[in-house]
């Protein structure tokens, strides 16, 4: 069957879509044909060494230097050893899916829409893309968004209270991935040759983090559509949980994209736009994207962390000579003409921007 267009600015959840057996995306969900260059689905497969890097060992000098390799060449790499239990990672995983096999008046519990007609939205909740313009393309996916961070702005009216265990895993997991948030942190600051706590120091006790659950439904045409459209993110660090079992993520790199590989319980961190600025553009935020299959769905857990919404984005003092100037006014510019819209007259956009990620 063909979906029909809905209403301008309520639409149902892609998870809907796929329920109700469409054999063809709607329109606002296809990518313009110039946009599409060739094949969407094109990659190349990811070249070895893949960068995994052991956490345990980050003081040990060759692993640091896989980590500095890893984020000068790519931006992210794959964390083991991170310290979360792979019974925890698996429990995460499943309470996920459980929230998404639920039925759409159970979920519907958790809308990020206030009102139930599109008017007034909310970054926190359940749902799918905002939609501002009748000519936006979106994308095929269906978000969890809530906030982890300060634990005293959770909002637990949005988290979900099916399954039962959702709330205590979700905290346990947050708690742990707070603490490789400001590992990494650290060993960057080291390879830079600055204060170790100097990124951690930007990080006050206001500032946001948000676990994104995403959803990626199979797709019937997966050469017109995107699960998430290339971006590069808005905030400081990201750490993702992917689905072990399908690929979708893919890299860009001098202008190629490339198949991000999975691995059983670990996790992938990559640097944001904010933390480009502040390492004076030495390490950058990698711009990504996501793709569908016809076959099988897709999950994956981002936990996003920035820093306080009012500091004031420039590079180290420790990373500014006479030989290396400041690169931040060019590194503005490069994200509003080539990358998300992820900064602002030198203040951190709010978390309705960095937060729309893989």
């Amino acid at each position: 069957m063909a979906a029909s267009d809905e209403s301008p600015m309520v639409r149902p959840t892609v998870q809907e879509l796929t329920a109700a057996g469409v054999e063809e995306p709607p329109r606002q969900y296809v990518l313009p044909e110039q946009d599409r260059h060739g094949d969407l689905l094109a990659a190349d497969e990811f070249p070895e060494p893949t960068p995994l890097i052991d956490l345990s060992r980050l003081t040990d000098a060759d692993e640091a230097e896989r980590l500095r390799a890893a984020l000068q060449t790519w931006g992210f790499f794959l964390a083991t050893n991170h310290g979360i239990e792979d019974s925890l990672m698996d429990a995460m995983m499943s309470v996920s899916r459980e929230f998404f096999r639920q039925p759409a008046e159970e979920k519907q519990k958790c809308s990020n829409l206030v009102d139930g007609n599109g008017k007034d939205y909310q970054v926190e909740g359940y749902g799918s893309d905002k939609v501002v313009s009748e000519d936006q393309v979106l994308n095929w996916s269906d978000r969890l968004h809530l906030r982890v961070e300060p634990e005293g702005e959770r909002n637990f009216a949005k988290w979900p209270s099916h399954p039962e265990s959702f709330r205590d895993v979700l905290q346990e997991y947050a708690s742990r991935t707070k603490k490789i948030r400001d590992l990494v942190l650290r060993s960057i600051a080291e390879l830079l040759e600055i204060d170790e706590d100097y990124f951690v120091n930007q990080i006050s006790n206001k500032a946001s983090g948000f676990a994104r659950f995403n959803y990626y439904p199979p797709c019937p045409r997966p050469d017109l559509v995107l699960g998430l459209r290339p971006h590069s993110d808005g905030g400081l660090l990201t750490i993702l949980f992917n689905d072990d079992n399908v690929g979708g993520l893919q890299i860009q790199r001098d202008g190629r994209w490339y198949n991000v590989p999975t691995k059983p319980h670990t996790l992938l961190i990559n640097l944001a736009d904010c933390l480009e600025i502040m390492n004076n553009g030495i390490f950058r935020s990698p711009f990504h994207r996501v793709v569908t299959n016809v076959e099988k769905d897709r999950l994956s857990l981002a936990v996003f962390y920035a820093v306080d919404a009012e500091t004031m984005l420039e590079p180290a003092p420790g990373l500014l000579d006479d030989k290396r100037p400041s690169r931040s006014h060019g590194l503005w510019e490069a994200s509003a003409q080539s990358k998300s819209p992820s900064y602002k007259k030198h203040r951190q956009q709010p978390p309705t921007v960095w937060s729309s990620l893989m």
